[in-house]
């Protein structure tokens, strides 16, 4: 059984990811493969009630780090892993890279406590594709005030989310090869045929 892939969308809130999960999803199922489409935090029963704490309950930032990776690992033995294991592909809204951006970056929170807390749970495993949708806060926030009730996060202030932002084009300087930066104020279009030319080189 060859195993499935695994692939991660990631950025700022009222970056768009959420508009472009469901095109991927359907180009994949589109190209045969059998996909399970997932979120973080979240994904499984556990992890979405750690959710609600999350989103919904203030908290010390090192307990909201702790959680986070509490729920990832539910995520990954009961969810991810198996499903891969099996030869399905997985797509999910965020993962670990979240957690640099918004622990470290945004919260401050040391970047070697949280590769320590990733060492631990995944065991060297990481995303075999990362999408990151990316927009100046100034864009991201008029988003996220025309969408929704915004939750715990969403509510912070425009310094926060430029740290958030600085934080994952530090990750994808770092791993070129797997975090591909999309500039997410282009057209859907634009960004969708770039989308199914990374996806067309990982089948």
């Amino acid at each position: 059984m060859t195993p499935g892939k695994f692939i991660t969308l990631e950025g700022v809130d009222g970056a768009g990811k959420s508009t472009h999960l469901e095109f991927v999803a359907d180009w994949l199922r589109q190209h045969g493969r059998e996909l399970i489409v997932t979120r973080e935090p979240g994904g499984t029963p556990l992890g979405e009630t750690l959710r609600e704490l999350l989103l919904h309950q203030e908290m010390d930032a090192d307990t909201e780090l702790l959680l986070m990776f509490a729920a990832r690992q539910e995520h990954l033995a009961r969810l991810i892993l198996p499903a891969l294991a099996r030869g399905a592909w997985v797509l999910s809204d965020r993962f670990t890279d979240a957690s640099y951006a918004y622990q470290c970056g945004g919260r401050g929170i040391a970047s070697e406590r949280i590769a320590a807390l990733e060492a631990w749970v995944q065991r060297g495993f990481q995303p075999d594709l990362t999408l990151l949708f990316d927009v100046p806060p100034e864009v991201a926030e008029a988003r996220r005030s025309a969408a929704r009730v915004a939750d715990r996060f969403e509510r912070e202030a425009d310094s926060f989310f430029s740290r958030v932002r600085n934080a994952y084009l530090d990750r994808a300087h770092a791993e070129p090869g797997r975090i591909r930066v999309l500039d997410a104020r282009h057209s859907i279009a634009e960004l969708q045929a770039e989308i199914g030319q990374l996806l067309q080189a990982l089948t």
